[in-house]
């Protein structure tokens, strides 16, 4: 899989995050998700998952 854009948005406050570089851990404006590792790999995390809108674009390179 190629990341393309690591980017989620909140369902509570509607902030739209994006993890730009590895590392890059970032919070919405209610603390309510996390954005995080740029373009080497997706990792978000939310005190309720369904709070969480995947913004994401990727390539699955193992698609044949």
């Amino acid at each position: 899989m190629t990341i393309k854009k690591n980017e989620i948005a909140c369902k509570l406050c509607g902030n739209i995050i994006e993890s730009t570089h590895r590392h890059d851990f970032k919070y919405c404006l209610c603390g309510e998700v996390f954005v995080d590792g740029g373009l080497d790999y997706l990792r978000r995390g939310a005190n309720w998952n369904d709070n969480i809108m995947e913004l994401s674009v990727y390539d699955d390179d193992d698609a044949t």
